[in-house]
């Protein structure tokens, strides 16, 4: 993946488990990076672990200054933007006729609209390039359904057309737009996962185990390099067979 190398790349939610191992593939690659979250002492470790690597302390939820977040950004790169990855998101869980109407648009707001804007700001960096990837994370949730989870599934199946129908307008503008769909991975969050749970929802994969933040890693880096110019308006799933389109 040579040709990654001096490519200015956004990370957003680069402070989790995924976001992580998403820096660290990018950066083994020279790749240049700017890392975005909420958590600024997670963003500067980060920044002491990683060579090729600027920070920006960014809460997506700020949606009248996402515009202002992407100018900035794309400052920090020295001005040009070859990729951007929408990684950034949260969950709100409860079942249908407990869910707060609060509860369903602070989820979609965020997973959704966020990802939207972040995505049409970057798109407007990206013509004057003539070129450009947008990689959108999104999960199996999105195309299964899941228990508690209707604002959360609903967000990140919109995430999914919505990422079909950008393809669709700027592809003749070199501009590639694919999805990321992440199974059950292994992170803090899965870890405190009851025993028997976790037991279950191995079960239901067929490669027997729960993935790791690397397996996304590896597919952002496919996505981002020249070897996916022919992809574009696709999802790739990553979640060892629990799904298959």
């Amino acid at each position: 993946m040579n040709n990654l190398k001096n490519k200015n790349m956004i990370i957003t939610g680069a402070s989790g488990g995924i976001g992580n191992s998403i820096v660290k593939k990018l950066d083994e690659n020279g790749v240049n990076i700017l890392a975005s979250g909420t958590r600024i002492e997670k963003l500067q470790g980060l920044k002491t672990k990683f060579k090729n690597i600027k920070i920006l302390k960014f809460d997506i939820s700020q949606t009248e200054k996402i515009e202002k977040f992407i100018e900035d950004a794309s400052n920090e790169l020295g001005g040009n933007l070859d990729c951007i990855v929408n990684n950034a998101g949260i969950t709100q869980d409860n079942l249908a006729i407990r869910m707060s109407i609060e509860e369903w648009k602070k989820v979609i707001d965020i997973n959704l609209t966020s990802t939207f804007l972040l995505s049409k700001f970057a798109i407007k960096k990206m013509l004057k390039n003539k070129s450009g990837k947008i990689i959108n994370i999104t999960s199996v949730v999105g195309h299964t359904g899941n228990l508690g989870q209707a604002n959360y599934t609903a967000a990140k199946a919109g995430i999914v057309a919505m990422s079909k129908s950008l393809a669709i307008e700027y592809a003749k503008k070199n501009i590639n737009i694919n999805c990321i769909s992440p199974g059950f991975i292994r992170s803090p969050m899965t870890d405190k996962i009851d025993q028997k749970y976790k037991e279950i929802i191995t079960s239901k994969i067929p490669s027997g185990r729960l993935g790791e933040p690397e397996d996304i890693a590896n597919a952002v880096l496919f996505l981002s390099s020249s070897q996916s110019d022919y992809i574009n308006g696709e999802t790739l799933h990553v979640n060892g067979g629990m799904y298959m389109a």
